[in-house]
Parts: C-alpha cells; sequence; structure tokens
C-alpha cells in the first residue's frame, strides 16, 4: 500500500488549475496552426490567428486565457494501493484536498468564481468550489488526477436524448451534428466535442465528460468508433459554423467518443461540447 497525504493532492490540483487556465497545451496550438492551413475562409484564417496571438499574450503576461475561467471538473483515477493519509478535518481526505487546491488557486490566482451554492438563490460561494469531482478504482498505486475548467458558454450547449434502438448509427450521428450545428457561436468554435453513447441517463452524460478529457490525438483503441470519430469530424465541419460562428471549413478540432453496454430497448446518446481553448491538464501522483 502507498500513502497519499491531502497536500500531495492540494498542490498538485493548484498546478493544474493555474496551468489550465493560463498556458494552452502546446499540442493545441500546433493543432491551430494546421487548421489555419485547412480553413478556407479568411476571417476564419484571422479567427484562428487571433486564438494564437490570445494564448501568447495570456502565457507571456500571466492572464487568463478568458475571462470565464469555469467551473473546475476533476476526474480522479485512483490506484486501488493506495491509502489516503488522515488529515484529521472528518471530511473525505480526496474530496476535501480537491476543494482546497481549487479554492485556493482561484483566489491566489485572480481567477473569476463562477460558481454558486445552490441554483436558485445564486450567491456565489467566491472560492469556485465545490468542484465537480468524478472518481473512478484502477489497479496500482499511482493516482492520475485530470483537471478541466469548463466555462458556461459551452457547457450551456450540452445536450443528452435517449433514441429508440432503431435509430442506430446513423441516428446518433445527426443527433451529434445538429447539436452542435445548433449550438453555432455559443461554445466559442472551433470546439472539442465529447459523446457519450450507451450506459443510462447518467452513465451517457459521464462518458460526454470523460471523452473530453482524452488526449488532443488520443483516438478511440475500438477502430469502429475511432472511424466514427472521424466521420463526424467531417461531418461537422461540412456545416459552415466555422471559427466563432463567422462561416468557415473548420468547425470543430477533434471530436471523442465512448461507448458503454446499455438497455435492449434504449439508445443513449450525449454531446459535451468543449470551447477552443479546450483548458485541460492532468498529472500523476
Amino acid at each position: 500500500m502507498r500513502e497519499i497525504t491531502g497536500k500531495q493532492i492540494t498542490d498538485a490540483i493548484k498546478k493544474l488549475v493555474i496551468e489550465a487556465n493560463y498556458k494552452l497545451d502546446d499540442a493545441l496550438i500546433k493543432k491551430f496552426k494546421e487548421s489555419i492551413e485547412k480553413e478556407k475562409s479568411e476571417t476564419g484564417k484571422r479567427i484562428l490567428e487571433q486564438i494564437i496571438e490570445n494564448a501568447e499574450i495570456a502565457k507571456d503576461g500571466v492572464y487568463p486565457l478568458c475571462q470565464d475561467t469555469g467551473a473546475s471538473v476533476i476526474f480522479a483515477y485512483v490506484g486501488e494501493e493506495i491509502v489516503f493519509k488522515e488529515n484529521g478535518n472528518g471530511e473525505s481526505i480526496l474530496v476535501s484536498a480537491i476543494n482546497k487546491g481549487v479554492s485556493e488557486s482561484y483566489v491566489e490566482g485572480y481567477l473569476r468564481k463562477s460558481i454558486v451554492r445552490d441554483p436558485f438563490d445564486r450567491v456565489n460561494t467566491k472560492n469556485n468550489t465545490p468542484a465537480m469531482i468524478v472518481t473512478e478504482i484502477v489497479t496500482g498505486d499511482k493516482m492520475k488526477l485530470v483537471y478541466m475548467t469548463k466555462g458556461g458558454g459551452c457547457e450551456n450547449m450540452s445536450l443528452l436524448k435517449v433514441l429508440a434502438p432503431a435509430a442506430g448509427l446513423e441516428g446518433v450521428k445527426q443527433f451529434v451534428v445538429d447539436t452542435v450545428e445548433n449550438a453555432h457561436a455559443n461554445p466559442c468554435p472551433p470546439v472539442f466535442v465529447g459523446v457519450g453513447v450507451g450506459g443510462d441517463f447518467e452513465k451517457c452524460a459521464y462518458l460526454a465528460k470523460k471523452a473530453l478529457m482524452r488526449g488532443i490525438n488520443e483516438k478511440n483503441p475500438n477502430p469502429f468508433y475511432a472511424e466514427m470519430e472521424e466521420d463526424l469530424l467531417e461531418r461537422i465541419n461540412k456545416t459552415g459554423v466555422g471559427p466563432q460562428g463567422f462561416g468557415g471549413t473548420i468547425t470543430a478540432i477533434a471530436v471523442h467518443v465512448e461507448a458503454f453496454p446499455c438497455h435492449i430497448a434504449s439508445l443513449p446518446v450525449a454531446v459535451n461540447i468543449d470551447c477552443h481553448s479546450h483548458r485541460h491538464k492532468e498529472i500523476i501522483l
């Protein structure tokens, strides 16, 4: 067994929060540069160039990439050989340590706090907590923390629908393409699209968010779903929405699909859209 302290988790989360909000991933910058070559719209090309310029300004001046520094989403993949060392406050060590890291980084990093304590009284918690935390138990004695900051514009465009099985593959693809096209400029395209297929109501939505946590160039290992990802990307880029909704050939940078077994009477599909900055980082403890 291996012990991990709450401080280790808090320090790791603080590092991820700051890096994700201030520094665009190098692999993503490369994707934007490649997209400029593919984009047929001159306006679209200029927007992609401005996105790169914005990233350079943020990195050099230590400014957030966007004024909407989002809700904090953390996927914690916890090795089954890990023991969390007691921190004495009576709460879950993992949850409290993550929230402490989010709180301290948003306050110390002067990041906008966007979380309200209740959906109806709308009182701001003033430290961007609680975070949206998902845990999975995995083999081994390591823990991987994947952090994403999710802005309201893209999250608000997310949809889930339980189709009839007769809708089949084509029905699922059409729902995904329609969702992205109808979102238009709201999620700040070119976007990243996470798709969950199968499971039940909540599992399907979870899969769509998990799909976004994948590496930018990481395809589904199943050839069927890898081909589905490519076809969806091609179809989405034919919608003409383009960068920031001004028209063009690059509406999405990538589509990631995750699937799970489901009931014989159901075909759930969820779409979770992320903005062009796709602000996510990961660390292994």
